[in-house]
C-alpha cells in the first residue's frame, strides 16, 4: 500500500503530456479545490481527475474487482472513495467548474489514441467565447 502513489501516477502523466502537447496549459493537484483535482485548466473552467478503475470501483470495468479477503476493511473503504468522487464533482459543478473523468482503463494502449482526443473535444466544448 505505500508503494501506491496519490500524485502523479503513469496514467496521469499520460494526459498531462498529451494536453501539453496540444498547447494546453493547466495546474495540478491544487488543493484549493474540491477532491485536489488531478488537473485544472482554469482557462476552460474544467477539471480532470485520472481514475484508477480498482481505487474509484469503475463499474462494469474487468480492473475492478472487489477483494475477497479482508472484506471488512475493502468494502468500506471503496465505497467512501466512490462517495467522496461524487461529493467532490457536486461541489465542483456548483462552482461552475466542468468536470471530466477519465479512467485508467481506456488509457491503455489500444483506446489510449481515441480517448485523448475525445478528451480534447471534452474540454474545448466547454470554451469561454474566443478561446481556442
Amino acid at each position: 500500500m505505500s508503494q501506491i502513489r496519490s500524485k502523479n501516477t503513469k496514467p496521469e502523466e499520460i494526459v498531462r503530456k498529451y494536453l501539453f502537447s496540444e498547447g494546453f496549459r493547466y495546474r495540478k493537484n491544487d488543493k484549493r479545490y474540491p477532491g485536489r483535482p488531478d488537473i485544472i485548466l482554469p482557462k476552460y473552467k474544467t477539471v480532470i481527475f485520472v481514475n484508477g478503475c480498482f481505487w474509484h470501483m469503475h463499474d462494469g470495468c474487468s480492473k475492478f474487482v472487489m477483494p475477497k479477503s479482508n472484506i471488512e476493511y475493502w468494502k468500506p473503504k471503496l465505497e467512501r472513495n466512490k462517495r467522496h468522487d461524487i461529493e467532490n464533482k457536486i461541489a465542483l459543478e456548483k462552482q461552475g467548474w466542468k468536470v471530466i473523468v477519465v479512467w485508467e482503463c481506456d488509457l491503455k494502449k489500444d483506446k489510449r489514441d481515441g480517448r485523448l482526443m475525445h478528451l480534447v473535444e471534452e474540454i474545448i466544448e466547454n470554451k469561454p467565447n474566443g478561446l481556442k
